[in-house]
């Protein structure tokens, strides 16, 4: 399979095309034409949806910007835009975007660096512009952004090993669900499902809260010590890591449960597959499992669990397979 390889010419108007979309999308005129269009764009090339999303995430952070003060001006009644307004604007644009990004950066509004990296069917080690390096386990999105006075990592979903670039006046900030941890250099795991989070620390230290709307850094984690938090917790739930913790068997292609009550044990399952397995009700999540499966393979894992398990398995509305406890028979006398 070969890699498709791109002039920069082409890349340039690929930016390009993202930024007049993104424009075009946030306009009140903008037409269900226009919608359709942008729609059929964005699906034709995996680097149109690449571009877009770094576009919005630019305009984003633009909106947080402090605004000027309204300057008392003539208007007309009814303004309307043509496209040569727009292409007046976007030379203005272009002329102020260098000395706004110079400004935006030195005042820590807006970042000199922004990096996107996903893994899907395979664990994936990358570099981060300010030399920490992560590993991506399956199924795992984030982004890095580089501020004046903090870099930012935003795990969208999935799980990451991060080895932090020490930098005690540049923090490092990874923020998972409704919450952040916080280092300056460090070597630590981050693992999210749905709203749950888990963070193992392995070596250094980092300051975990579960709510960004709190006031605080959070509570501090030494080595060998484990945060778990989910939506609506006020502080994070702290606990010593052993020397059989299996939390970081990801990194050698494994999942490893040790006698876990499904309730618990699904979490851990459910992120690799292509269809999350449910409960159907308290007494199926009571029933425990254990043993050593490769991440790889999991979707093959459903199909045996009747085998291995007490249960059986139903299909709810949506697809999921659903675990149900068999009947327990009475003994006969």
């Amino acid at each position: 399979m070969t890699q498709e390889t791109l002039s920069e010419a082409e890349y340039d108007a690929i930016t390009d095309a993202a930024a007049h979309w993104c424009m075009r999308l946030h306009a009140v005129d903008c037409t269900a034409e226009e919608r359709r269009e942008f729609e059929q764009w964005h699906a034709a090339h995996p680097l149109h949806a690449f571009e877009y999303e770094a576009m919005l995430e630019i305009w984003e952070v633009a909106e947080h910007l402090p605004r000027p003060e309204p300057v008392a001006t003539p208007m007309p009644l009814k303004p309307a835009r043509t496209w040569r307004q727009y292409a007046v604007a976007a030379g203005v644009c272009a002329l102020a975007l260098p000395l706004a990004a110079y400004t935006g950066w030195s005042l820590g509004w807006l970042p000199n660096s922004y990096q996107h990296f996903a893994a899907s069917d395979n664990v994936r080690q990358i570099n981060l512009a300010d030399g920490s390096q992560v590993e991506l386990n399956l199924n795992t999105d984030l982004t890095f952004t580089n501020y004046k006075n903090e870099r930012r990592v935003t795990l969208n979903k999935g799980e990451a090993f991060f080895e932090v670039s020490h930098d005690s006046n540049h923090p490092f900030i990874v923020r998972a669900g409704e919450g952040r941890i916080r280092v300056t250099g460090t070597r630590f795991n981050v693992w999210m499902y749905e709203d749950q989070v888990r963070v193992n620390l392995v070596e250094g230290s980092v300051l975990v809260t579960s709510n960004t709307a709190l006031n605080g850094d959070g509570l501090r984690l030494g080595p060998s010590m484990q945060a778990r938090y989910k939506h609506g917790d006020y502080m994070p739930q702290i606990s010593q890591t052993y020397a059989n913790d299996t939390s970081l068997a990801w990194l050698n292609g494994k999942l490893v449960l040790n006698d876990l009550p499904l309730s618990e044990a699904l979490p851990l399952i459910n992120r690799y597959l292509d269809k999350p397995l449910m409960l159907a009700d308290n007494s199926s999540g009571s029933i425990r499992i254990g043993g050593v499966y490769n991440i790889k393979q999991l979707n093959g894992l459903i199909g045996s669990l009747p085998k291995v398990l007490p249960i059986y398995l139903t299909r709810n509305s949506d697809g999921n397979p659903v675990i149900n406890p068999l009947p327990q028979h009475s003994p006969k006398n």
